[in-house]
């Protein structure tokens, strides 16, 4: 990325203030992408241990696979799911909260015993199946907030702080030729009104 600038002071004092803007901003930036990548990390971690939570709780149940056949899905429905949310880092992330079930009323005389335990295990493969999900959907949130503050830091790294130093430099540089120049031609002016002046007085 080309810095744009003019050789005068205007131009340098403006670029003066956005180097001092970025290299302020640089270190938030960096602990935020640290934190972000600490919190990445540990909801990654979160996510396979409840996919493998609810992977061993299927499996547990695997021998029962045949009386699942009786029970009537239709007994209990997730009504609704409260997510909260939290900011982690300035990122505005999902917390699972709670999930609301309707179930139906089924005639205790006439079907399985076991329905009431089914149910209980299905409320709790299912809330476990969202908590997955939601810290799933966490997880894509940190990778992202994650990969554009990095970004970020590379941007002001290695273009932006580089780019407005460099300009910078070649703008003082000009300026300090400038008025070196200008300094010069005011002695040679100097020296001829000087020798000007001596054949004046002389005539």
């Amino acid at each position: 990325m080309a810095i744009k600038f003019q050789y005068n002071k205007t131009s340098l004092q403006l670029l003066e203030k956005q180097l001092k803007v970025r290299v302020r901003a640089l270190p938030t930036i960096k602990s935020k992408e640290s934190a972000l990548r600490l919190e990445v990390k540990r909801t990654k971690d979160h996510v396979i241990e409840l996919e493998n939570e609810l992977e061993q709780q299927l499996k547990k149940y695997d021998h029962l696979a045949g009386l699942w056949n009786e029970f009537d899905p239709t007994l209990i429905v997730v009504k609704d799911v409260t997510i909260e949310t939290k900011k982690v880092a300035g990122v505005l992330l999902p917390i699972f909260g709670t999930v609301i079930f309707e179930q139906k009323s089924y005639s205790r005389f006439h079907a399985p015993i076991w329905f009431a335990d089914g149910i209980i295990l299905l409320k709790n493969l299912a809330e476990n199946g969202i908590k997955a999900e939601v810290e799933q959907l966490k997880l894509k949130q940190l990778e992202y907030a994650r990969k554009k503050t990095t970004q970020k830091v590379n941007l002001f790294e290695k273009v932006q702080i580089p780019g407005y130093s460099d300009a910078i430099r070649k703008i003082k540089r000009y300026l300090e030729d400038e008025e070196s120049l200008s300094k010069s031609s005011q002695k040679i002016m100097r020296t001829l009104l000087d020798k000007a002046a001596g054949k004046e007085d002389v005539a």
